[in-house]
């Protein structure tokens, strides 16, 4: 049986994720999406980043982006941050990230740099990790960044 199961906001939560992935009883040929958010908050967030790189090796999976992720990639890349995230949860990425090898981070790097902004399955269904403002669509957004960051979408629905 392939299944598509989609996961959203772990925020660094390893331990949820393996007791949600052992509750789903998850099979090699299951199909992942997940939608974003795998950093700050829990203090797992560079595990949870290793777990899924391997996991990946076993699974079809489909990695979006959320704001948290870029973040804490540009903190990576650039050691820029910045008061709100660090807030936010940044600070629990960094502490997790210290113990880290130049090696192992640039492998998470390279993780990061290969999420795409959003997903549409062969039923034509749309995985996004916030919204998009363009009415033709998120392959027409005018700013990628909408799509991790634009929480229009939600503000509609719960209007």
């Amino acid at each position: 049986m392939n299944r598509t199961i989609v996961i959203g906001d772990i925020h660094g939560g390893l331990k949820a994720l393996l007791q949600l992935l052992k509750r789903a009883d998850l099979l090699p040929s299951d199909q992942l999406i997940f939608l974003g958010d795998y950093v700050d908050g829990w203090s797992d967030s560079a595990n949870v980043v290793s777990y899924l790189i391997e996991l990946a090796k076993q699974n079809s999976c489909i990695f979006l982006r959320g704001n948290h992720d870029y973040l804490t990639e540009k903190w990576l890349k650039t050691g820029e941050s910045n008061e709100q995230w660090l807030q936010h949860g940044g600070q629990s990425s960094i502490d997790a990230y210290r113990n880290f090898s130049s090696e192992e981070i640039e492998t998470h790097l390279n993780f990061y740099s290969q999420m795409v902004n959003y997903y549409i399955d062969k039923n034509n269904k749309l995985f996004v990790h916030a919204g998009f403002t363009n009415l033709r669509g998120p392959d027409q957004e005018y700013h990628s960044t909408a799509l991790y960051w634009d929480r229009t979408l939600w503000e509609m629905v719960l209007s």
